[in-house]
């Protein structure tokens, strides 16, 4: 089984502290990066942005602008959704790579993450989506997990899609059970269904015409 840590790249080694901006400049007229990151040794200094270097000074050294590397970085032990939670929040489409001890050991790429989240089988396999709402406070994912599971259906996978100080959206996927059932049972728990699936829209679109009907049958 393929883990996250099989992306970690080296096709490009990392920029060292003393380069030069004219040879940074050639590397990102080469390279179609947003960063790249940036070492004195093995020890990582932060990543230079592909932008700030067209308007250095081409004789200077990185080291003359070491004040605007960008700190941002994962661990060798992150799991893949924090890794693509950490690409969105830096508008980067690299991220340099360390170990627990600091060092830089390689840097993942965008594509490959995003190949990675689609093998997963939140993405491949069937299933139903349900998104679901509850204060912040108040929610539980045991309690999320013990009514999908109670119903008679499998989580494939979970995360919390929106948060703010007041509620916070947990988006599931499922497979097998009734979804219907399932968002009932949400619904006593106190939760709000968000996004309502198939099988749920066609019985509130049933209860519309039944409610239509029975006023047209009363007029």
């Amino acid at each position: 089984m393929t883990e996250i840590n099989d992306y970690i790249n080296n096709d490009y080694k990392p920029l060292a502290i003393e380069d030069t901006i004219a040879s940074v400049q050639d590397f990102f007229a080469d390279a179609n990066f947003t960063h790249f990151p940036v070492v004195d040794e093995r020890i990582y200094l932060g990543s230079i942005q592909a932008e700030d270097v067209e308007a250095y000074e081409v004789e200077k050294k990185i080291s003359d602008y070491r004040f605007n590397l960008e700190g941002f970085f994962v661990r060798t032990d992150m799991v893949w959704l924090d890794v693509l939670e950490v690409f969105a929040q830096n508008q980067t489409n690299i991220l340099p790579v360390l170990n627990p001890e600091n060092i830089y050991v390689g840097y993942y790429e965008i594509q490959d993450i995003i190949s990675f989240f689609n093998d997963t089988p939140f993405l491949k396999e069937h299933g139903d989506i349900i998104v679901v709402e509850k204060g912040v406070l108040d929610y539980s994912m045991s309690e999320v997990v013990q009514i999908v599971e109670g119903n008679g259906a499998k989580l494939l996978g979970s995360f919390i899609s929106t948060s703010t100080s007041q509620d916070v959206q947990i988006t599931l996927k499922i497979t097998s059970g009734s979804v219907n059932e399932i968002n009932q049972t949400f619904r006593r728990y106190g939760y709000s269904i968000i996004s309502e699936s198939q099988e749920d829209s066609y019985l509130s679109n049933l209860k519309e015409r039944s409610d239509y009907l029975d006023k047209y049958l009363n007029i």
